[in-house]
């Protein structure tokens, strides 16, 4: 229950950073175009906190009486805190929602230049890759900690050993870009999904500084409707990791480890009498034996203990595989093992653009796949999952949990961007149209979109929802 408490506490700060941010971005421009913004609200519904702004120094007609009463009518900016957190808006004067008086008409967003418009329009999703930026600058700053990339377990007959790549190597490149960390390995084959062609490494080889191999990997339609890929270890690469005992540090309720009497803090020795080196052997007699009786040694407070665990048989990606609902315990990562990527304050922002536009790139090149249905629509994600991560990147740290907003808030700026009705992206399509044409969409026809975008929005957040209570 308090992991459930911290998740949704997690998203409610997460959502409220990016919607704040996005709809500053809208609120802003729309003030520098001469707008009036009626209200700026972070979520929907009723609203559970008000505060009024300053009344609008707004330009009237002093001789007429129309524009006398158009002062009393004006109302200042609302900024509110709605009961509904899971988006918000900006509400801003405009003849085709409410009465608009004579000499404030020039005040309302629909009598502005196309141009200002589709830059209101803009602002918002382009607040988001700034915060991204932002975000990136303040950690390429402090310095980014990850798993140097020096491959461990290799799969033998895997399509990486049959190109020649070995344990002990370290990736220096893939696909000619340079991949300082697992991460970076990661993002690089995840880009390749889909494709048909070849994989490029380049590695330092094992034990040598200054000796250097390029290998490569041929790839066909590579992991095409996969619902979970996994292109690091479909090619049978492995990060190495350090050998840590295989030392309770979780319990799953109702697990088949509580079931058996698994205990934290318990070690386990040996398995049907086989003894065990590394938390590693533990998973992998685990994982091959479904739904098989196995005896299981433990050292618990000093005192041998058998006991008797079936792993329940999981099926992932076609493979079934044997879980028991543990986890090994919290170990820090050796400082050997991990590498900082830092560079100066004042020049930071350079990496820092290069990632968001990196994987702005990588986003639209994934929806796009999704599309075309090289990616399976399973690995869209909804407010469960989301709220796990930023639950779990808290709980990491400061580091995790600001890569984590970065990599949210580019995904809110394209996802906004897509040329759909209801979002921001539909508006700038019909003002584009409408600077193209000359003349506005007619309002029927911009209604059936509005509509036609909303099923689909309703649509997609459906099938969200479901893959999240899939995933559960």
């Amino acid at each position: 229950m308090i992991e459930v408490l911290q998740s949704i506490l997690a998203l409610l700060v997460s959502l409220s950073i990016l919607v704040t941010v996005h709809e500053f971005g809208h609120y802003w421009m729309a003030k520098k175009c001469g707008v009036h913004v009626l209200r700026f609200s972070v979520g929907f519904g009723k609203p559970i906190f008000t505060y009024r702004g300053k009344a609008p120094d707004l330009q009237t007609n002093e001789h007429s009486d129309i524009g006398t009463r158009s002062n009393e009518l004006l109302q200042p900016t609302e900024f509110c805190i709605a009961a509904i957190p899971l988006g918000g808006y900006v509400k801003m004067l405009d003849q085709r929602e409410g009465f608009v008086a004579d000499d404030q008409i020039h005040h309302s967003l629909n009598s502005k230049p196309v141009l200002q418009r589709i830059a209101i329009a803009a602002a918002g999703p382009m607040a988001n890759f700034l915060l991204a930026i932002l975000a990136y600058w303040i950690l390429f700053a402090s310095g980014i900690t990850g798993v140097v990339p020096v491959i461990g377990t290799l799969v033998v007959e895997s399509p990486a050993y049959l190109a020649g790549l070995r344990s002990g190597q370290e990736i220096l490149t893939v696909d000619g870009q340079d991949t300082p960390t697992w991460s970076d390995v990661n993002l690089k084959l995840f880009e390749r999904l889909g494709e048909t062609g070849e994989l490029s490494f380049r590695v330092r080889e094992s034990g040598a500084l200054d000796t250097t191999g390029d290998y490569s990997v041929e790839i066909s339609r590579w992991l095409v409707g996969e619902d979970e890929p996994r292109p690091a270890a479909s090619l049978g690469l492995a990060p190495k990791i350090p050998v840590y005992p295989a030392d309770i540090g979780l319990i799953v309720a109702d697990g088949r480890a509580e079931q058996g009497g698994l205990k934290v803090d318990d070690r386990v020795t040996a398995i049907n009498g086989l003894r065990l080196q590394s938390w590693q052997d533990l998973v992998r007699q685990m994982q091959s034996n479904a739904e098989v009786m196995l005896v299981v040694d433990v050292l618990r407070g000093g005192q041998k203990v058998t006991l008797q665990i079936t792993p329940e048989a999981v099926v992932k990606n076609g493979v079934t595989t044997g879980v028991i609902g543990a986890a090994r315990v919290s170990v820090p990562w050796p400082e050997e093992m991990l590498r900082k990527v830092k560079y100066p304050i004042y020049s930071a922002w350079i990496p820092a653009v290069r990632k968001t536009v990196e994987i702005s790139v990588f986003t639209l090149e994934s929806i796009i796949k999704m599309i075309e249905g090289v990616i399976s629509p399973k690995n869209i994600s909804g407010p469960v999952t989301i709220a796990q991560i930023a639950n779990q990147t808290a709980q990491s740290g400061f580091e995790s949990f600001i890569g984590f907003i970065a990599l949210l808030s580019i995904s809110l700026g394209i996802i906004n961007l897509m040329p759909v009705p209801m979002l921001d992206g539909g508006h700038l399509l019909y003002y584009l149209v409408e600077l193209v044409t000359g003349k506005a969409l007619p309002e029927n026809i911009q209604n059936y979109g509005y509509q036609i975008g909303l099923a689909l929005i309703m649509g997609i957040m459906a099938l969200a929802f479901y893959n999240d209570f899939m995933r559960l």
